[in-house]
């Protein structure tokens, strides 16, 4: 199966990237192919709502940006990964950024699954990005919910954490 994982965190030895490693470790344990794109470190800028991605530009966006390299991943992947550090009780701009450019390409072509990992120094903030996965689910593409992730605090990248997800990785 190949996997899309886009994780939202700019600190690349933060909680959220370490959570999405142990991931990934159990999901190529498995065989699975998996991509992890970095999209707080990418140049992508927010959907301008200009509409030409659907009426002339045929399902691409007008915006020449690194979403240009998530795109034919977004579209081919059997399943998506949203890992994100929860900012004000929903995703990191960077993330809702990416998520906002999907637009463009509608649903994902091959995208059979999803799951989303979260991480934040408190709990119960992750209503907002709930909603937003389950919109995913529900309403725009119709894919299996292979679950929700949560972690809270400075013990969020505990071993007991990190082992749940390489072992949720490894039973795809």
């Amino acid at each position: 199966m190949k996997i899309l994982v886009l994780q939202g965190s700019a600190r690349k030895k933060g909680h959220t990237a370490t959570l999405t490693q142990a991931f990934v470790e159990g999901a190529k344990e498995a065989g699975h192919e998996v991509t992890v794109m970095n999209v707080a470190n990418m140049d992508i800028h927010g959907c301008t709502g200009c509409e030409y991605c659907h009426t002339e530009g045929g399902v691409q966006c007008i915006q020449d940006d690194d979403m240009q390299q998530i795109y034919p991943l977004y579209d081919s992947a059997d399943m998506i990964v949203i890992a994100s550090p929860i900012y004000y009780g929903s995703f990191s701009g960077q993330m809702h950024c990416a998520i906002h450019r999907t637009y463009a390409i509608g649903k994902p072509a091959s995208c059979k699954k999803m799951a989303m990992i979260l991480d934040s120094g408190s709990s119960g903030v992750y209503a907002a990005s709930e909603r937003i996965y389950h919109g995913f689910l529900q309403g725009w593409y119709g894919v299996e919910d292979c679950g929700i992730f949560e972690y809270a605090g400075s013990s969020a990248s505990s071993s007991q954490n990190l082992d749940e997800l390489r072992q949720f990785g490894k039973s795809l």
